[in-house]
This record gives structure tokens, sequence and C-alpha cells, in this order.
């Protein structure tokens, strides 16, 4: 069938008439067959390989995303807390300043 559709197709492209296409023999149509065979196993596994490292690339990108994102929300939390720790300094600031101008003030 492989040697049918390649004759065809030979033909047509050069522009001539395909006729009657003569079967290969047997010792032809072996070494084709085994080449073909040959073909499709380096083919087979250069798409394994090709698969196996996307694989390995997203699996890589997904743990530096998770990393990422750790290390965002761990930040996050720090931000929060230092708002936090901001605030209760800014309310003895106040409290500070306000008991400072309760005091009676010392005369010269």
């Amino acid at each position: 069938v492989y040697h049918w559709i390649e004759m065809k197709t030979k033909m047509r492209i050069m522009g001539f008439r395909s006729g009657q296409v003569q079967p290969l023999s047997e010792e032809v149509a072996a070494d084709l067959g085994a080449e073909l065979l040959g073909e499709g196993i380096v083919f087979f596994i250069g798409g394994v390989c090709i698969f196996a490292e996307y694989m390995r690339q997203s699996a890589n990108s997904a743990r530096k995303e998770e990393e990422l994102n750790s290390t965002l929300q761990s930040l996050q939390e720090q931000v929060a807390q230092l708002s936090l720790t901001v605030e209760e300094l800014d309310a003895r600031i106040r409290e500070n300043h306000r008991l400072v101008h309760s005091l009676p003030q010392a005369s010269k």
C-alpha cells in the first residue's frame, strides 16, 4: 500500500499519467518495511522524549509557581503583622503625647 501511494503521488507530481504500479519484489518490500519500521521507532522514541521533557518542565514550572505563591503569602502575612505593630505603636505615641500635654506646665 505504501509503495502504491508513493508511486501514484510521485507520478502525479511529475505530471505523468499514473498507470499500473508494479508490485515490489519480496526482498525490496522487506527492506522498505524494515526502513519504515525503523523510522517509526525513531520517531516514537523522539516523541516520547519530547513528551517526557514537556512533563519535566511542567513539573518544574508548577513547583516554582508554588514556591512563589508560598513566598508571597508569607510576605503578605509579615506586612499584615507589621501594619498591626505600626498601628499599635502609633496608638502608644498618641497616648504618650496626650499624657505629656495633660501634665501641668512647669513655670520658669
